[in-house]
């Protein structure tokens, strides 16, 4: 899996889903926008999936989590919040607010813990109770 590639195409979903977000169902390139993102994510599924999914794996193992895997843009965030830019021009992206794919796991029993993947490095968050709070996977 070709990490940089990924960040790329997950940043391009990420900004796709920004720039969504500000139109309303009336803007008449809507619905152009709305279709040009379900390709990108099914892409985005079609070439990173198998990685991806192995990883998500690996994640519910360790949170003992009996809940399915996924595809991997069903942990995509409805809102992202851009970050200020690196010395690279690179834009990283923070969520917040209960994002992502509900978990239940007796480690965490009566909390709200979600997973949700991220860009700038790609990465799997955990959020527990809206709050991003640990880093369970990581490109680079």
């Amino acid at each position: 899996m070709d990490l940089n590639q990924l960040d790329k195409d997950l940043s391009a979903i990420i900004e796709l889903r920004i720039k969504l977000s500000q139109k309303t169902y009336a803007d008449p390139d809507y619905d152009d926008l709305e279709e040009e993102l379900h390709d990108l994510e099914d892409d985005f599924n079609d070439n990173y999936g198998d990685g991806l999914e192995a990883e998500l794996e690996r994640i519910y193992a360790t949170l003992q989590s009996d809940n399915d895997v996924l595809l991997p843009s069903a942990y995509l965030a409805n809102r992202y919040v851009p970050m200020q830019a690196d010395a690279k021009g690179q834009v990283s992206y923070q969520v917040k607010g209960k994002e992502g794919v509900p978990i239940e796991s007796e480690q965490f029993d009566g909390q709200d813990v979600r997973i949700v993947l991220v860009a700038n490095p790609a990465r799997f968050v955990m959020q527990i109770n809206g709050k991003s709070l640990k880093d369970l996977w990581r490109s680079r």
